[in-house]
């Protein structure tokens, strides 16, 4: 079921930079086609991972700004706190390298610490544990994984509203919104059901999903990032900009946790209602894309768009997804999936990494957090660089999956 172990490349077991990947990084820019350079991206993103461990060490990492090129340290509770240690498994597995191993294997234990103290933990659990204790499991057979997943699943399910069948978001007094990032955390609770046995967990990931279809996912693929609901009758009171330029603009990130969540589910249930979403939101996603394919980080912030700031995490993200689809739909359906995440994972590599700046602990640049808030904008964010490693991975023939 894995992906077969290899050796890693010597450059990336020493974690030195070469003038051989500088070289590969320049050359690149003349490639047609992602295939025609594939296997020397996923050796320099090996090298380039291997340079990180030694850079990023103990923190957990979020941002890090054009500047300095390091990443911040963030708490354990941040809900971005997963991808560092996912990307690393995803390496370790896909190359059977004991280091990555090693740099990955303490994070579950430091979250479930952190869960037992006062802590910002929501509905993002499933970033943060799928990565983590889960794929840790899936790997190593760890029992304390098991145990901290399952735990994670129940954290989860706990925030459930019947009554709008939603998990709420956040915490404060945002009682009766979702989102619909939450998409991705699907995972979390179809694993619980499939390792426990205990059908109630996918019940509610299943009402969840068809709540983002019902109220998220609109007519034209767009969507639509916060839904407010009334906590106790579950009606529908309006959605929100809020990571997005307006209420009825459409956020790439949002588009690109629908596609690739929405792809997963379909994944774990077999309902093509699930995928018809999922090509719904690609069929957009990718029909908004500029020239070089990395999607500006909404496709409605302004008419034109020339201006405004890309957002290499949503490219990422909904390459992964448009290969889960790719996966899903074999034949000349699945082609086109797949034909656009190469485009997008071409236009990130070629014109989006940090191949010739060795220094620079992330792997992707501009990515754009939250502009409307002016927070992050033209950043690398660790989410894009664990999308990315992903869609990469699954490119190079990784099977085994933590979402």
């Amino acid at each position: 079921m894995a992906g077969g172990a290899g050796a890693m490349d010597g450059a990336a077991g020493q974690g030195a930079f070469s003038l051989k990947e500088e070289r590969a990084g320049r050359a690149w820019a003349d490639a047609r086609q992602l295939g025609d350079i594939l296997p020397e991206v996923w050796t320099a993103l090996q090298a380039k991972v291997s340079r990180m461990i030694g850079q990023i060490g103990d923190k957990s990492p979020h941002v890090a700004r054009p500047e300095t090129g390091v990443y911040d340290d963030l708490q354990v509770d941040w809900w971005t706190s997963g991808f560092w240690p996912g990307l690393l498994w995803i390496l370790h597995d896909r190359t059977g390298e004991a280091a990555y191993r090693e740099a990955a294997w303490p994070w579950d234990e430091k979250m479930e610490r952190r869960m037992i103290e006062a802590n910002r933990y929501h509905h993002d659990v499933g970033f943060q544990f799928l990565p983590t204790a889960v794929i840790k499991y899936k790997l190593t057979g760890d029992p304390d994984g098991l145990r901290r997943g399952l735990q994670a699943a129940n954290f989860l399910a706990g925030r459930f509203n019947p009554a709008g069948r939603f998990l709420r978001a956040w915490n404060e007094d945002k009682i009766g919104w979702s989102i619909v990032d939450s998409s991705m955390n699907l995972s979390l609770l179809f694993w619980a059901s499939e390792e426990s046995g205990d059908p109630r967990f996918a019940q509610i990931a299943r009402a969840h999903a068809d709540t983002v279809v019902a109220h998220f996912i609109r007519e034209d693929g767009s969507v639509n990032h916060i839904v407010s609901f009334d906590p106790h009758t579950g009606a529908v009171i309006e959605s929100l900009g809020g990571q997005g330029a307006a209420p009825d603009s459409s956020w790439s990130r949002g588009a690109a946790w629908a596609l690739h969540g929405m792809a997963n589910t379909y994944r774990y249930t077999g309902d093509r209602r699930y995928l018809q979403a999922a090509r719904r939101v690609a069929h957009y996603f990718l029909a908004c894309l500029p020239e070089d394919g990395v999607p500006h980080w909404d496709f409605r912030a302004a008419a034109d768009l020339s201006g405004e700031p890309r957002d290499t995490s949503a490219g990422a993200c909904a390459a992964s997804g448009l290969l889960e689809l790719a996966e899903a739909l074999p034949g000349p359906e699945g082609a086109v999936y797949r034909q656009g995440a190469e485009r997008i994972l071409l236009g990130l590599t070629q014109h989006y990494g940090t191949w010739d700046r060795p220094a620079h602990e992330a792997i992707l640049l501009s990515g754009t957090g939250h502009k409307p808030a002016g927070q992050n904008v033209d950043v690398s964010l660790i989410y894009g660089d664990y999308y990315y490693v992903e869609a990469i991975a699954k490119l190079m023939g990784w099977e085994r999956r933590i979402f």
